[in-house]
């Protein structure tokens, strides 16, 4: 079976990596039930170091607007460089 593909950076996630599942629309501002996506769990906190809850509802909430935002396509830049079990801490937010 293939490994499942990080829609953030479009590395593949193997099974002994952290990954982690993102709400699309974060569970405190509605989204408990939404759509989830499967990330690297580095891809997942750099979404959360980058993005409040309130931005991630309203203006972030589908992979292609995270995509956009300016940290995370630097990230998604530096991060495809490496490989597919890299990890490292990320710096905190930036505000």
């Amino acid at each position: 079976m293939d490994d499942p593909i990080c829609p953030l950076c479009l590395r593949s996630i193997p099974a002994n990596v952290a990954q982690s599942k993102h709400h699309l629309i974060p569970k405190l501002k509605g989204g408990k039930t939404g759509e989830t996506v499967l990330l690297h769990h580095i891809c997942h906190k750099e979404i959360h170091a980058s993005l409040t809850e309130a931005e991630l509802a309203r203006d972030y909430h589908s992979i292609d607007a995270l995509r956009q935002h300016l940290r995370i396509a630097k990230f998604i830049n530096w991060i495809k460089k490496r490989p597919a079990d890299f990890n490292s801490r990320v710096p905190n937010k930036r505000r």
